[in-house]
């Protein structure tokens, strides 16, 4: 899937409905036009990271929040945010965990890990469009991100 070439909001979730009622939601509420689906954990890493199908992606667009999945195949989701906030130049990329996982070990080692917000997903398929809505209205459209780091000299 090639990849928009700016890319507001990566979506890293493995289940197929569950994706589809998130993009037709940020769709919806005109959201998805820089929306990026992967399914797995490592392609989310390849994409961040410019690796693999994504080595032409410029390191320097990374999207303005990252909606991610626990439960993933290859790598889990918070194997993927350690990942992403060990590393000096996606620190910054907002991450929101949205899981069906309400076990409170999870919750503490997201935030631990750095997590920007935890979300449950609600079972009723209306609210969950409705969640992924104001995830996408609150931080693409509200939240006031840092400007992007210079590189060293």
């Amino acid at each position: 899937m090639e990849a928009p070439q700016t890319v507001d909001i990566l979506l890293v979730e493995d289940n197929p409905q569950d994706a589809e009622l998130a993009i037709r939601a940020l769709r919806k509420g005109s959201l998805a036009s820089g929306l990026h689906h992967v399914e797995d954990g490592a392609e989310a890493l390849d994409f961040i990271f410019c690796r693999g199908l994504y080595q032409d992606r410029e390191m320097s667009r990374q999207p303005k929040v990252i909606l991610l999945d626990l439960k993933l195949p290859k790598i889990d989701g918070l194997g993927v945010l350690r990942a992403l906030k060990n590393d000096e130049r996606t620190r910054a990329i907002p991450v929101v965990i949205v899981t069906s996982s309400r076990q409170d070990p999870d919750v503490q080692t997201a935030y631990a890990l750095g997590a920007n917000s935890y979300v449950v997903k609600p079972v009723n398929s209306d609210d969950f469009a409705a969640t992924m809505n104001q995830l996408g209205l609150y931080w693409l459209l509200l939240n006031q991100q840092p400007s992007p780091r210079r590189q060293g000299p």
